[in-house]
């Protein structure tokens, strides 16, 4: 497979506390990446470190060969904007603006944007998500379900290498939930690099590979297949016995 994101003895201080610990990290093309860790672990640092969010203390990140720390503040932004995508438990849509120009947000940040493809990717996100029909609707008329949906597309519009999600289920209901994972399962099985911060058991079967962190490091990885509802009873199985081993 293809490495697409590549993390090197990656340090994380605030003030004079080591939240990452030399973590050493590669990523491939396609696939579907859960972390998980107790309370404090670092998870969501590590998100936002491998993701140019936050910025390293030491070490190196590259993102298809462009390493993060090169860049100057608006070339990383430029090029989160272009090779980036995501999505939050707080799915922060801008309440005045509808469904439509949410999504499109991210495409204004793209350097030599094609508004006829952009127009063609938007109607086609509409489509997936199945909300052609809210697309001049603002946030608060919809459900929080229909809302993570938005944040989703929001986060495809401009064909993103590789998507972050920080417990992006946390704040819906168990239906809800299982909608947006089978469209983040949808989206990695057409090829979409997925990393996912999760507590959740049933959103960590949707990976094809877990790493458990601890005091700021990977502490333990699980392989496994894509994911299948079919098998999904003994899937829980082996990675609730797993994560037992792990300490969780």
């Amino acid at each position: 497979m293809k490495k697409i994101l590549e993390a090197n003895n990656l340090i994380k201080k605030y003030k004079d506390e080591n939240i990452l610990n030399g973590v050493m990290l590669d990523i491939y093309q396609g696939e579907f990446l859960v972390i998980m860790g107790s309370s404090g672990s670092g998870k969501t640092t590590l998100l936002n470190c491998l993701s140019g969010m936050d910025k390293i203390t030491s070490g190196r990140v590259s993102i298809q060969g462009e390493n993060f720390e090169s860049l100057t503040d608006k070339q990383a932004s430029n090029f989160r904007a272009s090779k980036v995508g995501f999505v939050f438990q707080e799915m922060n849509l801008i309440d005045n603006l509808s469904v439509e120009e949410n999504i499109l947000l991210p495409s204004f940040l793209k350097k030599n944007r094609n508004e006829v493809e952009t127009r063609n990717k938007l109607s086609n996100l509409l489509s997936i998500i199945d909300l052609k029909h809210r697309r001049n609707s603002t946030p608060n008329e919809l459900s929080g379900g229909q809302k993570q949906r938005v944040a989703i597309a929001r986060a495809l519009i401009n064909n993103p290498a590789i998507i972050f999600a920080d417990e992006p289920t946390g704040a819906l209901n168990s239906k809800n939930s299982e909608n947006i994972l089978d469209l983040l399962s949808d989206t990695n099985f057409n090829g979409q690099t997925i990393v996912l911060v999760t507590h959740d058991l049933k959103t960590s079967l949707r990976a094809d590979r877990i790493l458990y962190l601890k005091d700021g490091n990977i502490f333990g990885e699980l392989q496994l297949e894509k994911f299948s509802k079919d098998k999904e009873l003994e899937r829980e199985r082996v990675v609730s016995d797993w994560l037992q081993g792990m300490g969780w």
